[in-house]
């Protein structure tokens, strides 16, 4: 059995201004202020001599590579994407960037944020647009029922709330 591994579907291209801001600020803080650091104490790691036996060479090279290679992705990343800034025309749909509260088969609500597969982790209730649940449930409207099928099985939700932010 081979190694290789197809390539993932690649994310959606969507953003929220608030995860677009922390990107850009991601990527300048690492072009800017975190690689001159490496970089400077890489070069002085080197002056010290030997490079076979230096951790903070090693260790700084690494660092470097790990600097380039997240930079690299960050740039690719932001160069393609579409940020929303603005609520639909229709705010009686979903749609990304939608606060959507749910309502189970037991009566149990919950509410989350449709968001762009880079910043659901920014704060807790965000969930990626390209999750079962969110795809399931974009253009659908309040008091539609929604059938998604989970790990765990089918779960069925009636959308009880849809807003948006100001």
């Amino acid at each position: 059995m081979s190694r290789y591994r197809p390539p993932g579907r690649p994310g959606s291209r969507f953003i929220t201004p608030a995860g677009h801001e922390r990107m850009r600020g991601e990527l300048d803080r690492l072009w800017r202020i975190e690689r001159p650091q490496v970089t400077q104490a890489v070069s002085e790691a080197a002056a010290q001599g030997d490079r076979s036996e230096n951790a903070e060479y090693t260790y700084g090279k690494k660092r470097l590579r790990e600097i380039d290679s997240r930079v690299r992705f960050l740039r690719k990343r932001l160069d393609g994407m579409t940020v929303v800034a603005q609520a639909p025309a229709d705010t009686t749909r979903v749609f990304f960037g939608a606060w959507v509260t749910l309502e189970d088969e037991a009566g149990a609500e919950q509410t989350f944020r449709i968001v762009g597969p880079d910043e659901f982790d920014m704060a807790p209730g965000y969930v990626s647009m390209d999750a079962p649940l969110p795809r399931a449930l974009l253009g659908k409207r309040l008091d539609d029922e929604v059938a998604v099928t989970l790990p765990g099985g089918e779960k069925r939700f009636v959308i009880v709330g849809i807003r948006y932010q100001a």
